[in-house]
């Protein structure tokens, strides 16, 4: 099959004074704007519950950021930043951040070009005592790779993650230029983050409160969890003029044997925070055709960047589910883990697991003109606000078993027309496929005349409705960033 996309129709404007550079003091105090049925109201983040189907499995990105940038200085006063990408040895990330007295990461290195050789240190103390980690270059990753593996050896009585820390930076996204500060080290974390191994935020879960999960458990919604460690690679721009051609970034998940079975018992009802636990989730199901085809999932393989869209269209996410639950059962495994660089596209794309979506979207395509297919979108919700990873907050809930082909696409930057948009964030949810190109003249309107918000809205009800799908860099797994 010929694949291509433009990316010259994914270009959109993105000014310094539109992205928004710290949180909310109140993780779920964002206002919202709700669409729906074509009535407009407004609504907050912890209200978010009211507009997902009653009963839904919520699956949550347990991942948890690192302290992985290390400012550290050669013998002679220059100063090196060591970015930790991903462990080299040993290549696991728990067994990496467990050792101790030396490892080696995959890393990115500011200000190499003052490091040709020898080691760069930081000396600092520890319980009384004056200690020092050291890095060493061993050369690059790959040939044309930008990541150079960094040898750490250390003289403290400390673990590497323990190490991070104590003299780590915890990484925000480069477009934010700003030093990391105090705040980020927990607002730049989700409130159920678990296991460390990310170098960038699952951002979609950042609103969720231990309060607002609470409410929505006692509302009879449930929970699940898969951790994928989310890598560098989420901040890549895609550089080819044909996106298809775009090297998908690698990313390491894992799942429960448990989180499966609660999947397949609540089939139709799947809700994924964030892009990152699109990618896991969606991923299963190539782990499912694996096992339905050779009787094993290959886990040690990782998914390839096209390899979903060769399976069958009449392969279902329950029978994906089906396959992976045996074959753990029968090998006796509470967990699985693997790797995965899928890409979804508006080509084709079929989704197997993953039902409705809460995630941040930085762009949104509004299609005049789509071929027939197999497309359902029920709710699509922007939100926009201010939090630590500096763009809109979109929540969207889709229902969809295909993303078509795109034509003549209309771009509406979500969230940052200017601070009041930014202030004011908006819930669009949709019955149909159909909405009014007018919803982007809707936007700007709200943010600057809000007195006019009424008059806005018969504008947007009396022009032409278009058909409507989500590209939005799409689900991590995206063509245009994280």
């Amino acid at each position: 099959m010929e694949r291509y996309i433009d990316i010259n129709d994914y270009t959109y404007p993105l000014t310094e004074e539109r992205i928004a550079k710290f949180p909310l003091e109140e993780r779920s105090s964002s206002k919202l704007l709700v669409w729906q049925g074509g009535e407009i109201r407004e609504s907050r983040f912890r209200s978010v519950a009211n507009f997902l189907p009653e009963g839904s499995l919520i699956v949550f990105n347990n991942t948890k950021v690192i302290r992985a940038r290390i400012i550290m200085h050669k013998p002679s006063g220059a100063r090196i930043e060591v970015f930790c990408l991903e462990p080299h040895a040993p290549a696991d990330y728990e067994r990496a951040l467990s050792a101790t007295e030396r490892c080696s990461w995959s890393c990115v290195v500011g200000n190499s070009k003052k490091w040709k050789e020898g080691y760069v240190e930081i000396n600092f103390e520890h319980e009384g005592r004056q200690e020092w980690l050291r890095a060493w270059r061993e050369g690059a990753k790959g040939a044309e790779s930008r990541e150079q593996i960094i040898r750490f050896e250390w003289s403290a009585a400390m673990s590497f993650g323990e190490l991070l820390e104590t003299l780590g930076r915890i990484p925000i996204p480069p477009y934010l230029n700003r030093e990391s500060e105090e705040i980020d080290n927990t607002r730049y974390q989700t409130v159920y983050s678990k296991f460390e191994g990310s170098v960038a935020a699952p951002t979609a879960g950042l609103h969720f409160t231990p309060e607002l999960i609470e409410e929505m458990k006692g509302a009879g919604h449930e929970f699940g969890e898969v951790t994928l460690h989310v890598g560098a690679g989420t901040f890549l721009p895609v550089k080819e003029q044909d996106a298809t051609r775009h090297p998908m970034h690698t990313e390491h998940f894992e799942i429960q044997i448990a989180t499966l079975r609660q999947l397949l018992r609540k089939q139709g009802l799947v809700t994924a925070v964030g892009t990152t636990s699109v990618r896991t989730l969606e991923s299963l199901s190539a782990l499912g055709w694996r096992i339905r085809c050779a009787g094993t999932p290959d886990e040690g393989r990782t998914i390839g960047q096209w390899e979903l869209y060769d399976i069958p269209e009449e392969f279902t996410g329950a029978e994906a589910l089906e396959e992976l639950i045996g074959y753990m059962e029968r090998a006796g495994l509470e967990s699985l883990k693997c790797s995965t660089q899928i890409m979804i596209t508006p080509l084709g794309y079929r989704f197997r697991i993953v039902k409705n979506i809460i995630t941040n979207f930085q762009i949104f395509c509004i299609h005049s003109a789509l071929q027939q297919v197999d497309t359902h979108i029920s709710a699509v919700v922007y939100k926009f606000h201010i939090f630590a990873c500096g763009h809109s907050e979109v929540v969207v809930l889709c229902r969809c078993t295909a993303i078509p082909q795109v034509h003549n696409c209309f771009f509406a930057q979500t969230g940052i027309i200017d601070d009041k948009a930014v202030q004011n964030p908006v819930i669009i949810c949709f019955k149909t496929q159909k909405i009014h190109i007018g919803i982007a003249a809707f936007f700007i309107l709200k943010a600057y005349f809000p007195g006019f918000f009424f008059i806005a809205e018969s504008i947007v009800a009396a022009l032409m409705p278009l058909r409507i799908t989500a590209f939005c860099r799409i689900f991590s797994c995206s063509l245009i960033g994280s």
